[in-house]
């Protein structure tokens, strides 16, 4: 279960956040297999930072991200770490979008929220906004 605590070598933790960011100029360029691609970096990037992805929505012009993470690990790190692995890969793997946006395909901005006693709050709201899920069928 998610909500159990974190046990590292020298830490018991529960550390959850809440991110929310999108493409530059709120683009609705995360659709169909960009949208899966997106997904499925943001997913192993975190898997390759020890990160739990609780939740995830992806949006055509957003995405949400719900995760626990390890205490080594700041928010602002975490999310330059996500942004800066999908925007290489997503650029490249389409070249559409590096006309769209030469340098960097997310905005600089990006919503933290940290989640304590809210952690099913969050889960319904992400949930109710994953028009990604709806989309792919």
């Amino acid at each position: 279960m998610s909500k159990e605590l974190r046990h590292d070598r020298h830490t018991v933790s529960l550390l959850t956040d809440h991110m929310v960011f999108s493409p530059k100029y709120r683009g609705k360029v995360l659709v169909g297999d960009v949208g899966m691609l997106a997904e499925a970096i943001i997913r192993k990037t975190c898997k390759e930072l020890d990160i739990e992805v609780i939740d995830m929505a992806v949006n055509p012009d957003h995405v949400h991200i719900f995760i626990k993470y390890p205490p080594k690990y700041s928010v602002s790190y975490i999310s330059k770490m996500i942004k800066g692995r999908s925007s290489r890969v997503l650029r490249k793997e389409f070249p559409h979008l590096k006309e769209w946006c030469r340098d960097h395909l997310w905005a600089p901005s990006c919503y933290h929220g940290s989640v304590g006693s809210g952690w099913d709050v969050i889960e319904k709201y992400i949930s109710a906004h994953n028009t990604y899920e709806h989309n792919r069928r």
